[in-house]
């Protein structure tokens, strides 16, 4: 059983070594996804891989978790809720961009595919 520190490690290794095939070794079969880029909610796996596809062939990928924003909650058995804030930075025309991001995530500690369902939004501007 994984804790679910491990998996949120576990995922952004992923997206920083551009694994497609990782990030989908996560995801359980009828998990949601909520993406940080697109403006649809993603139920299907075909949808979550043309997503993560789409965002794993970006110039300079990476992510950097905001440590201190880090929150767990046991939610019930070897359900967790995961929320935070993270910073991902790819490049666009050969700039390096930052978006900084919150996000939240349901996982059943004990599946092989541990993400049920996964939200990330950009921050946006303060009023």
């Amino acid at each position: 059983m994984k804790k679910p520190e491990q998996i949120l490690k576990e995922w952004m290794q992923a997206v920083n070594e551009g694994s497609l095939e990782g990030l989908l070794a996560l995801y359980d079969e009828k998990a949601v996804l909520i993406p940080t880029f697109s403006n649809r909610l993603l139920a299907k796996p075909e949808g979550i891989r043309d997503y993560f596809s789409k965002l794993c062939g970006r110039e300079e990928l990476s992510i950097a978790l905001h440590e201190k924003t880090l929150n767990i909650q046991n939610v019930s058995g070897p359900i967790y809720a995961i929320h935070g804030i993270y910073c991902w930075r790819f490049a666009i025309a050969g700039e390096l961009l930052s978006f900084e991001a919150r996000f939240s995530y349901m996982v059943d500690v004990e599946r092989p595919k541990p993400i049920l369902h996964h939200h990330s939004s950009q921050i946006p501007r303060m009023l």
